[in-house]
């Protein structure tokens, strides 16, 4: 009886027509939308190194239109490693088919992302634009958000000024003791060695005190509170499970499609200084000056809102929730005193004025605040001192920000029905970019070190985000018909055809979710039925 299974080709058999490298490679596969794309962009005009090179110049480079190219399959296929990069090359026939037989090393993958941060950010910000253009980023309504991604950095490697402060505090307590129990030993030489440490113990704690002193007149003569060896730029970052050497990765998400419109990396460890940048960055691409740009607690400070306020950006911010520590001991909070604009004073809850001292004092932000004070002799004699000023305080006192008059405005605007909507809708928006690029892509650390290069990285990890939504979104064909249509100009026809194909996309949808509800509903009477 002969074999049912199927039979294999000899490998060593000579074809007369042996297939080519692209029949291989379907006329739909993502790789080729990579090639033609990379293909139409100006490497001089984003100023990729190595783009402008001629004939004189030597020994032949691989041209950056390659490496590019390399990069973006290997981010959207969750490879990223230089030397994984490589292999693939000589492994993966859709790599095979991009680099067309050329065969790249590692070094020259990996330098390639190092010498090319800013040409990087051109990219991903030229990508963004053209979404815009499709009419896929409208910019109505953006949200903004921050995460840590862990930097390429050991901890171990990191100095912190109040770590080695309080070290140096318990080194200099052991060599006291030690050299005090030298001065007090019995002169018993049996005695003298069982309570006497050795001698070497002594030298090892002053190397390591020395070690200590030049660490911290390091941080001391460059003014750091803290500096990582391996990587200056990245931070020690705090997490409620855990620390981490990381950078503040900031990105602004429209809400139509969920594309990423700009991106930045910080050494910052929060949020609180980047409302005023990120918006102004995020308008200049959307193009749209009825923004709504919503930000959670993180963002919420009083000198980037009247910052945002004054650049006319509609910013939705969340207010943190007032702390109720004191006011659940019965004390009276500085929102229970009323400020009246017209004789620029407060009235505190028994109606007695604080009137406006000549002092004024400049937080490190460089925030001014105006003090007002009351009288010490009403204060004194107020029924309800007990519960306003401690009993050695003299009199009441309230620091109000010059800044005090916007965000007054801005919690009334925070208490509105669209504010709250808002709000509410933040984390749906601006969230799902992380968690697509951390949890389903992996893309939770870096893989270069300074801020310069991390910028860069970061740049080509959100161009891949918004590269792959966009694939998902129209398709193969009609991203290739795209990517055609761009040197000519003419993308209008590809714009009303992207727009008819997302319509009946959209239209697709409701229809299936009317018929799984009225399933739902039916299978709800059968059980009833039933019952």
């Amino acid at each position: 009886m002969g074999s049912i299974y199927k039979e294999p080709q000899n490998r060593k058999q000579a074809l007369l027509f042996p297939p080519s490298l692209d029949e291989y490679v379907d006329e739909d596969n993502p790789v080729r939308v990579i090639d033609a794309y990379v293909d139409m962009l100006d490497m001089v005009a984003l100023g990729f190194t190595k783009a402008n090179l001629h004939v004189e110049d030597g020994q032949p480079a691989y041209h950056p239109k390659l490496l590019l190219k390399i990069y973006i399959y290997g981010y959207l296929n969750k490879i990223r490693s230089s030397r994984r990069l490589e292999a693939e090359i000589r492994r993966n026939v859709e790599m095979m088919w991009l680099c067309a037989g050329l065969h790249p090393g590692y070094k020259t993958i990996a330098n390639f992302r190092k010498e090319n941060s800013a040409p990087l950010k051109k990219v991903f910000r030229e990508f963004a634009l053209l979404i815009k253009n499709l009419n896929l980023i409208t910019g109505e309504v953006v949200a903004v958000d921050g995460a840590y991604f862990r930097a390429n950095a050991s901890k171990n490697q990191l100095l912190k000024k109040k770590t080695i402060e309080k070290d140096l505090n318990a080194l200099d307590a052991k060599i006291d003791a030690y050299l005090a129990q030298m001065q007090f030993a019995d002169a018993d030489e049996k005695q003298e060695k069982s309570l006497k440490p050795p001698v070497t113990d002594l030298a090892t704690m002053q190397t390591i005190k020395k070690r200590l002193d030049d660490d911290l007149a390091f941080l001391e003569a460059n003014h750091l509170s803290q500096y990582n060896r391996t990587d200056p730029d990245a931070r020690l970052m705090v997490k409620p499970a855990h620390n981490l050497m990381a950078f503040n990765v900031q990105i602004t998400v429209d809400s139509t499609w969920k594309f990423v419109v700009a991106t930045e990396v910080s050494s910052q460890g929060n949020d609180r200084n980047k409302l005023h940048t990120m918006a102004l960055q995020t308008r200049e691409i959307v193009a749209n000056d009825a923004m709504v740009f919503v930000g959670d607690t993180g963002y919420y400070n009083a000198q980037e809102i009247a910052r945002c306020v004054q650049d006319k950006v509609n910013v939705v911010v969340s207010v943190p929730k007032a702390k109720k520590s004191q006011k659940e001991k019965g004390f009276y909070l500085q929102s229970d005193f009323t400020y009246e604009a017209q004789e620029d004073c407060y009235l505190c809850p028994h109606q007695q004025k604080l009137t406006r001292s000549p002092s004024v004092v400049t937080r490190g932000n460089g925030t001014r605040y105006f003090a007002y004070r009351a009288s010490s002799a009403v204060c004194k004699a107020c029924p309800i001192r007990d519960n306003c000023i401690p009993k050695k305080t003299a009199y009441k006192s309230i620091m109000r920000s010059e800044y005090a008059d916007t965000i007054t405005r801005h919690k009334e605007k925070m208490q509105t029905p669209v504010a709250k909507r808002l709000i509410r809708q933040r984390g749906a928006i601006a969230e799902h970019p992380f968690g697509t690029t951390k949890q389903h892509l992996g893309w939770s650390h870096f893989l270069v070190r300074g801020l310069e290069k991390v910028g860069g990285e970061n740049a080509l990890i959100m161009f891949a985000y918004n590269f792959r939504r966009l694939l998902n979104l129209i398709g193969t064909r009609l991203f290739h018909k795209l990517v055609q249509a761009i040197p000519t100009g003419d993308i209008e026809a590809i714009r009303q055809e992207i727009a008819e194909y997302l319509a009946d996309l959209a239209d697709f949808m409701l229809y299936f979710a009317i018929i799984w509800l009225l399933g739902g509903e039916r299978a709800i009477l059968r059980r009833e039925n039933v019952a």
